[in-house]
């Protein structure tokens, strides 16, 4: 008979996991060829046959001198991907970063100065402006949830709920913001949720199949709305079980179930009022869609340098 696990959680260091510093996210952004290839359908989205109100009120020959100022107080994200839509677009730009991805940038800091052709400056604007609002509203929503659990073992992550076609710059974000990815596809993990134990009749069914398919190191987690299905999961051998919108009272009861033999993960509902609660009941991953699903985009504005 094997030995049974124990309950006893090895010690971490909680001060590095939520912060930006515990994890390079470079990797989850698109190579500078893929971001081109992204920047001309943004752009293409945008302009269409052409910038009719700058062509018509800016000579061919202007030049501008800009500065990128945040409005509200901001977690940077994508700093980089939007100077490289006035580098793309416009490439006789001059183009210089003044802060980097990961800070906290307070009410009124430069962000980026844009100095060059103003028709393509004025064209690329707007592009720019909304990828970088985009990426900081997520980073500094994030950095909010973090904050609220930094207290705890408990490990905030993102989801799959990201906007099509934006998940990379946005997983990008939240890890810039003090999070960890989960899954970044379908293809990268095994989670058995409702539909498919209907499927199989079980979950101890469902694990089954799953166990003898599944290449060796990829985790197998199953999602239980019940205490009941809590302990099949268990039983099934499963390596995370997901509590599914349930209360931190009955979480510490499936924790104390589980006893040491799977990772624990809290999800659903789950917002800035409520993850403090679900995250003191002991779970190891606190998973929260509305980061990337539905961050609002904060406010940053592109303005005329003054001269001295």
């Amino acid at each position: 008979m094997p030995a049974k696990r124990s309950s006893k959680k090895p010690s971490r260091k909680t001060a590095s996991r939520h912060t930006p510093t515990s994890l390079d996210p470079s990797f989850l952004l698109p190579s500078k060829d893929d971001l081109h290839l992204m920047i001309e359908d943004w752009v293409a989205e945008d302009v269409g046959l052409q910038d009719l109100t700058t062509n018509i009120m800016i000579p061919a020959k202007a030049k501008a001198d800009f500065l990128m100022n945040t409005r509200e107080d901001i977690v940077i994200s994508g700093i980089e991907v939007a100077a490289e839509v006035f580098r793309h677009i416009v490439p006789e730009a001059k183009v210089k970063t003044l802060i980097k991805d990961g800070v906290l940038a307070k009410k009124g800091t430069s962000l980026m100065r844009i100095a060059g052709p103003g028709r393509g400056l004025l064209t690329a604007e707007r592009t720019s402006l909304n990828v970088l609002q985009f990426m900081c509203g997520i980073a500094t929503l994030v950095r909010e949830y973090a904050s609220k659990i930094d207290h705890t073992e408990a490990q905030l992550i993102d989801t799959r709920k990201t906007v099509p076609g934006m998940r990379m710059l946005s997983k990008y974000s939240a890890c810039v913001g003090g999070c960890r990815p989960h899954r970044l596809g379908l293809h990268d993990g095994v989670m058995i949720k409702d539909n498919h134990i209907a499927v199989h009749g079980s979950i101890t069914k469902a694990v089954a199949q799953a166990r003898a398919l599944t290449p060796t190191l990829t985790k197998i987690e199953v999602e239980c709305d019940t205490l009941k299905q809590v302990e099949e999961a268990a039983k099934a051998g499963a390596d995370v079980i997901m509590f599914d919108n349930m209360s931190a009272a009955l979480m510490k009861k499936g924790i104390e179930i589980i006893d040491g033999r799977a990772r624990t993960e809290a999800s659903g509902g789950i917002r800035l009022d409520s993850i403090k609660e679900k995250a003191e009941c002991g779970v190891d991953f606190i998973s929260v869609g509305r980061m990337t699903q539905s961050a609002p985009a904060v406010d940053i504005g592109l303005d005329v340098k003054i001269s001295e």
